[in-house]
């Protein structure tokens, strides 16, 4: 378990840092750092790209229904387009498509704008593509390859949230999957798995500040496949051992969904009986795997003494559907 209060410390740093830009380094020092990009590299040679660069084309109008169809972008890393199935109603974006087809009873025509192998810094280019979507929604599943390249977590932060600010500007809802745990992908060693471990929770938490402040919200993906990857690696990691296989997928796809039908006003917007500060909610967010994390307001204010309010929605992932 990381230390909340650390975790919120060192999201505040980052998130400042992000603002002003700095570099923003964290408590790990620039001597883990080199640590870390060093056996990350080792970690993607034996990793390999058995599934190439490309995932299935999953452009298309899903949901068996009549009217004008939501406008849903996908963009990121691998995650986002689904690297490694061969199928591509095994894509988050076409399993999150036609879950909001089915809540809307309309159909969803989605554009993925994703690329495998994409940092945060390069959230720019993919969100030019997707403005040209006119999106309603937009998902951004990102922070992996932000963990195991030379990108400093302010700067990150920095460039997911300016895509985030842009989108939003367009009339576009979003939803960000913030960085997973890293400690629990098999060709990673000791002690970079516990350095990943932490460094992704830090990063997933100001993450979180960066979204909220541009105006969406996050889901977090923590460890939420952890449990599941630790018993059963052979069926929630792809071959690479590194990507989730097609039931990892779906517990991804299936943990934002929640998150997306509240953000296009499907769903009724759940409120706890009280906001709390950004930063601890953030932190105990990073935490918790389906947490969702979206600004709000307390007595009139959406500022308080440390920052801005926020609600923090705890939504475990539950079980699988039958037919995953």
């Amino acid at each position: 378990m990381i230390w909340t209060p650390g975790v919120a410390r060192t999201a505040r740093r980052i998130a400042a840092a992000a603002a002003v830009g700095g570099g923003g380094l964290t408590a790990l020092g620039l001597a883990t750092y080199g640590l870390l990009y060093a056996e990350g590299m080792m970690a993607r040679r034996v990793i390999g790209r058995p599934h190439g660069l490309e995932g299935p084309p999953s452009d298309g109008v899903y949901g068996d229904f009549t009217g004008e169809p939501i406008r849903l972008v996908m963009l990121g890393d691998s995650t986002a387009v689904g690297l490694g199935m061969a199928d591509p109603g095994d894509t988050p974006g076409v399993r999150i498509a036609c879950g909001v087809a089915a809540v809307a009873e309309r159909p969803v025509r989605l554009t993925v704008c994703g690329v495998s192998g994409a940092s945060s810094a390069e959230l720019g280019e993919q969100v030019d593509r997707a403005l040209a979507a006119r999106p309603e929604i937009a998902v951004i599943f990102v922070g992996s390859n932000d963990i195991t390249t030379q990108t400093l977590p302010a700067q990150a932060v920095r460039h997911l949230q300016k895509a985030v600010r842009r989108l939003r500007q367009a009339g576009a809802e979003v939803v960000v999957g913030t960085c997973p745990d890293l400690g629990t992908v098999r060709p990673i060693a000791q002690p970079l798995r516990w350095v990943t471990r932490r460094w992704s929770r830090q990063l997933a938490a100001a993450q979180t500040v960066g979204v909220i402040e541009a105006g969406g919200r996050t889901v977090a993906f923590a460890d939420m496949l952890g449990p599941e990857f630790e018993t059963n690696p052979v069926e929630m990691f792809g071959p690479d051992r590194y990507h989730p296989s097609r039931q990892g997928y779906l517990q991804a796809a299936y943990a934002v969904l929640p998150s997306v039908c509240t953000a296009l006003e499907l769903w009724p917007e759940p409120r706890p009986a009280r906001g709390e500060s950004i930063y601890l909610a953030a932190a105990r967010a990073a935490e918790e795997p389906g947490a969702e994390v979206s600004a709000t307001r307390v007595a009139g204010r959406a500022t308080g003494p440390h920052g801005r309010w926020v609600t923090l929605l705890r939504r475990r992932p539950g079980a699988l559907p039958n037919d995953a």
